[in-house]
């Protein structure tokens, strides 16, 4: 069959293999998002975004994709983002989930803004980033502790994990700050826990310096700056995704890689949504000292 309707969205060559080491298709693709749809969309939707395209399959040539262009279908909407000039393109409801499948979307990554308020974040991420030789336990350890000192601040925080070795901590507030106000806080925090343990924690990119030491990302927290989504596929081998988890779930046993596209589903099913209430939460920061 070349051409089949998932949701309203028009899916050509749904027997197209994107993971090849899974034999998982766009039609599987397309049912992933169709059944994710009611957990991902709080989270997604309204949010400009940039995608990974790798329209031929994972291990062909991928693509950033952030503007409108050709082959986009029309599920997928745009918005003009003050200080840029060109639209940026954003989802809307779940027949946009499932035209990612059919552009071949394998990583979905929004912005921490709605469009409504483009330019006031409403989401700051700690993006966790081990150097290759820790351990997964040394990533939940230093997950934990960002979560114990915004729980100091009195505020509270999400965690899931990436598709990869690292963790991402999401903190929720109010769209009142600028991107230079969120950066500064998630820099402060950063910079507190790498000047207290600098054998475990740096703030610095530099690969290099590196070793043994878990990288605390807070650049995620500026204009066009993203973090994957939750539940968003991954262009990588296993096909992976990024799954919410609730902090009980966050121990030294944790699987990372257990969340898969033909595992989530599954696993979702089965639990109480972690982030449930996320998107409603309005937190204020402390004040700068």
């Amino acid at each position: 069959m070349s051409e089949i309707e998932v949701a309203g969205v028009r899916l050509t060559n749904p027997e197209k293999v994107l993971y090849p080491e899974q034999g998982i298709t766009k039609r599987e693709l397309a049912d992933y998002y169709l059944a994710m749809a009611d957990r991902m969309l709080p989270h997604v939707a309204r949010r400009p975004v940039t995608m990974v395209r790798c329209p031929t399959g994972r291990q062909k040539k991928c693509f950033y994709q952030r503007h409108a262009g050709s082959g986009v279908p029309r599920q997928l909407r745009k918005v003009t983002v003050p200080g840029f000039d060109n639209p940026y393109l954003y989802i809307e409801d779940v027949a946009g989930l499932v035209a990612l499948a059919q552009m071949g979307v394998l990583e979905l990554h929004p912005w921490g803004v709605t469009i409504d308020a483009p330019t006031r974040p409403d989401r700051i991420i700690f993006d966790l980033d081990p150097d290759e030789e820790l351990g997964f336990a040394d990533v939940v350890a230093a997950a934990r502790e960002v979560r114990e000192r915004l729980s100091a601040l009195g505020l509270q925080s999400f965690v899931k994990t990436t598709g990869g070795k690292g963790l991402h901590v999401v903190l929720p507030v109010a769209p009142v700050y600028d991107w230079r106000a969120a950066k500064a806080f998630a820099k402060d925090l950063s910079d507190a826990m790498a000047a207290d343990a600098p054998d475990r924690y740096l703030t610095r990119i530099s690969k290099a310096e590196r070793a043994g030491r878990i990288f605390i990302d807070y650049l995620r927290n500026d204009a066009t700056s993203t973090a994957v989504a939750p539940y968003s596929t991954r262009s990588r081998a296993g096909a992976p995704v990024a799954m919410p988890l609730a902090w009980e779930e966050v121990g030294p046993d944790l699987d990372h890689c257990a969340f898969t596209v033909r595992t989530a589903p599954a696993h979702v099913q089965g639990s109480a949504d972690p982030w449930a209430g996320m998107a409603d939460l309005r937190q204020r920061l402390p004040p700068t000292p």
